[in-house]
């Protein structure tokens, strides 16, 4: 019920010329009132506290709806966010994104390096140890990566004053935000291919379309084999009966989707030629994100330390760990 709602404002009000418009400095204001007004903010809090109370299991195909329209603004960040901050407090009004890292200079300035959705968020909420920090952006100073259409920033805010400390969800955020971006990845990739088999199946070249080519279709069969195991992954981190993703299968789903991004977008390049990269082939959108999303929050490389390090404390075969996972 929820995916399709979500699916059908999506479709009507985020379409590429508004996912343009807002990486290119327009505001997000519209799209941001078209999610929040249809309620979906709450999805993870509980009945009580007047929210939806869906299951980590049923927030996947929204989450992956998100990634499908590279979505831009942080709504996926926000739902989570707002699940993590609970009733301890009024919940801000606005769009909260997650910090990827937080540091503390000499002078007591506080750094968020490379924040997903940092140039359009109104919130930063961050792990500091055991506790979180609710940042707001508007006193920080953002500065821009200068990649094409990004919207990500490093925030500095000159001191602690503005924040508001909110201890014991510190741990949550981790496999929250590996998850979610995970599902991001999957959609995008989902959606990447999708567009991806309907050119091949149409461009014509030599008197018959790409797709009757051998050596093409081999290309297609290994881009689907890796969309197909990356969505697998991904959404075996949200099969859970608890309220948050273990931050094993967490760190398993970012791992996987973030390894099959790169070859996923190079494929899909590779089959579209040239036109896969100009600014009018909405291709260039999505593959822009799978780079991006792939390193938000750790790429493979950072996740597979902490998988292989928990494979050598099991000491147990690879089969068996999978399978206790």
């Amino acid at each position: 019920m929820f995916a399709q709602a979500i699916e059908d404002i999506l479709q009507d009000q985020c379409t590429p010329a508004v996912v343009r418009a807002i990486e290119a400095g327009g505001s997000p204001l519209k799209l941001w009132q078209a999610i929040e007004g249809a309620g979906f903010l709450e999805l993870l809090a509980s009945e009580d506290a007047d929210g939806a109370g869906l299951p980590l299991a049923d927030l996947f195909p929204i989450l992956s709806s998100f990634g499908r329209y590279t979505v831009p603004v942080p709504v996926a960040q926000t739902i989570v966010a707002r699940a993590l901050l609970g009733s301890q407090f009024a919940m801000p009004a606005g769009m909260i994104t997650l910090g990827a890292a937080l540091r503390r200079e000499a002078s007591g300035a506080i750094v968020c390096s490379l924040t997903p959705y940092g140039l359009v968020a109104d919130f930063v909420l961050a792990r500091d140890g055991d506790a979180l920090l609710l940042l707001p952006a508007a006193a920080a100073r953002r500065e821009a990566t200068g990649v094409h259409g990004s919207l990500v920033a490093t925030l500095r805010w000159p001191d602690e004053g503005v924040a508001t400390r909110v201890p014991g969800a510190g741990p949550l955020l981790p496999a929250f935000a590996a998850a979610l971006h995970a599902a991001l990845l999957s959609g995008a990739m989902t959606r990447v291919f999708e567009m991806t088999l309907q050119y091949c199946n149409d461009r014509i070249q030599f008197g018959k379309t790409l797709g009757k080519f051998q050596a093409v279709q081999h290309q297609l069969s290994v881009m689907a084999e890796h969309v197909a195991a990356a969505s697998i992954a991904a959404e075996a981190a949200f099969r859970t009966d608890v309220t948050t993703p273990s931050l094993l299968a967490a760190a398993m789903a970012k791992s996987r989707t973030s390894e099959a991004a790169v070859l996923v977008a190079s494929i899909a390049h590779a089959l579209h030629g040239a036109i896969g990269i100009a600014e009018e082939c909405d291709l260039q959108l999505l593959t822009r994100r799978l780079h991006e999303w792939r390193m938000a929050h750790g790429s493979e490389t950072h996740w597979n330390v902490l998988i292989g390090n928990s494979v050598l404390a099991a000491d147990m075969s690879i089969a068996d760990f999978v399978q206790s996972v």
